[in-house]
């Protein structure tokens, strides 16, 4: 049995999680009503973590691989440091990014790219060789951010002129011989937010002016021995209103372009705006047999009066369901959909700057702390937190042990605000990272000691049954009886990706500009992080 995994599967599956990025997160179970969350954590290093450094092979200079199995995920949850929303604003389709380049080859658009396969042993390969549409270069970016898809490539010459700059409706022959669509322009938002070496963003909306059914282009096989001169053809199938033009000098045929030399399509407003609307093909057939003089089609002619010509031919190129600029995203093969977070400073104390990050990863419908309620709020604290009445002798260091020797708990430090006299603190489930001698997990608790290994810092937590304190930053942290628990229920919602990297350091004067590109083919995901300074 043959089958295939379709371009509109790969297209379906990236615009439900496209949709699925909505603003109510009212918890339902609808598809369109999820809510996704980027997270940072593990300030901890790779080192000396004994499920990660099996027979020392990973460090902080050579992470380990992400696995994707049950323990992984829950391991996640406890190095876990802060959490931000992805917002719909944050999520674009995307598209391989091809720019402009005079003097190259790009593909042209072809409705029937293929490999061969079975009794087609040729197949329909693209000008540089690729075996599907969606893999070839049949649009390109300039250097004004717009976008063009090419309806024909002269040929398969190289484009050899001036970059477009149109933002015709219409398609137009441009000086580097190439028939181009003009698809759309990049704002500077888009940009900003979405454009990497590697992917360009595309709008889920189409451009003005698309005509379904309308046949632009025809490929030509010249031949030999043709009658010189001008004649025309309708272009057969279950549309109306198509006409070739076709050329002959020198016995053959001559290539599809604009002009009183070049073989065109007719009835498409352009040429002779008084003809018939070409419109409504999926299929369309040129016959050399049927040869008028006129444009009116009214008297026959033969563009083979000797009975001489050869391997001549002329195709139709079937336009996109709708017409080309009515589903920008369809079109262009948009299968990849990105993401993109910003940390900005301006998540507040949710979002420490005082440690480094060796993870990152998006959670999907998260539950807030102790609830069954899908989280909403824009930014999420992951750290536990214990409040002291009083500063210790010494500061505490960050990611230095802290213990509780009466109850035995262990955990490694975050963030120390000195201010408040708050400390930042998470459990992994390492020996020395967050579980005792025996392996055991306990929590910290009551008003009993902790203690820094490094710093020998050492207070008691506060004892008040209910405290808020509000941060620097404007967010408010509340205490019960000196502790404070993560914002989101660690093991709740699915973590659906996550990365290991090398230590990523974070400054009060810098963003990190966070881009996730996920591709719905056999799911490859990248990444692109761009770190910026103010």
């Amino acid at each position: 049995m043959a089958a295939i995994i379709t371009e509109k599967f790969r297209l379906h599956n990236a615009q439900q999680f496209f949709e699925s990025f909505n603003e109510t997160g009212d918890g339902l179970s609808s598809s369109l009503d999820s809510t996704y969350y980027f997270f940072i954590g593990k300030n901890t290093s790779f080192i000396d973590a004994d499920n990660y450094n099996v027979a020392n092979t990973v460090s902080d200079s050579v992470p380990p691989v992400p696995q994707d199995d049950v323990t992984s995920e829950m391991y996640i949850w406890d190095s876990m440091i802060a959490a931000k929303r992805i917002s719909s604003a944050d999520v674009t389709f995307a598209v391989p990014r091809r720019n402009w380049t005079n003097n190259t080859l790009y593909d042209m658009y072809e409705h029937d790219v293929r490999p061969p396969s079975g009794l087609d042993s040729v197949g329909n390969l693209s000008s540089t060789g690729a075996d599907s549409l969606w893999f070839s270069t049949y649009f390109f970016i300039t250097s004004e951010y717009k976008v063009y898809k090419i309806l024909d490539n002269n040929g398969g010459a190289n484009y050899n002129g001036t970059e477009p700059t149109s933002e015709s409706v219409e398609p137009f022959l441009s000086d580097g011989g190439y028939f181009l669509k003009y698809m759309y322009t990049l704002s500077v938002e888009q940009i900003d937010k979405f454009l990497t070496s590697d992917f360009i963003p595309v709008p889920s909306t189409g451009t003005a002016n698309p005509v379904d059914g309308k046949i632009h282009v025809v490929r030509v096989t010249g031949g030999s021995g043709y009658t010189d001169g001008t004649y025309y053809t309708p272009i057969n199938g279950d549309g109306k209103g198509g006409i070739v033009k076709i050329v002959v000098s020198g016995g053959a045929i001559q290539p599809f372009g604009s002009g009183a030399t070049k073989t065109e399509v007719l009835g498409n407003g352009v040429v002779s705006p008084s003809l018939e609307d070409n419109t409504g093909y999926t299929y369309g057939y040129i016959d050399l047999t049927d040869i008028y003089t006129d444009l009116a089609l009214t008297t026959s002619g033969n563009i083979d009066v000797n009975a001489t010509g050869a391997d001549g031919k002329i195709e139709a190129v079937i336009s996109p369901r709708d017409g080309h600029g009515a589903n920008l995203a369809e079109e262009l093969g948009a299968h990849f959909v990105m993401m993109n977070v910003k940390m900005t400073q301006a998540e507040g104390d949710d979002f420490t700057i005082a440690n480094d990050f060796r993870q990152l990863g998006i959670v999907v419908n998260p539950n807030n702390w102790g609830t069954t309620t899908n989280a909403t709020d824009s930014t999420r604290r992951q750290t536990y937190a214990i409040k002291f009445d009083q500063a210790p002798s010494t500061d505490f260091i960050i990611d230095e042990k802290i213990t509780q020797t009466t109850t035995g708990a262990v955990g490694k430090v975050v963030d120390w605000d000195s201010t408040n006299n708050i400390l930042y603190y998470v459990q992994e489930r390492h020996p020395e990272y967050g579980v005792n001698s025996t392996n055991n997990y306990v929590a910290f608790s009551g008003a009993n000691l902790v203690t820094g290994a490094l710093s020998n810092a050492f207070e008691t937590p506060s004892i008040t049954a209910s405290e808020t304190i509000t941060l620097t930053g404007g967010n408010d942290i509340v205490f019960a009886s000196g502790y404070c628990n993560p914002e989101l229920k660690p093991d709740s919602g699915k973590i659906i990706y996550f990365e290991n990297r090398r230590p990523i350091s974070r400054a009060a004067d810098q963003t990190e500009d966070i881009k996730i590109t996920i591709e719905f083919w056999w799911i490859n995901i990248s990444i692109n992080l761009l770190r910026l300074y103010n």
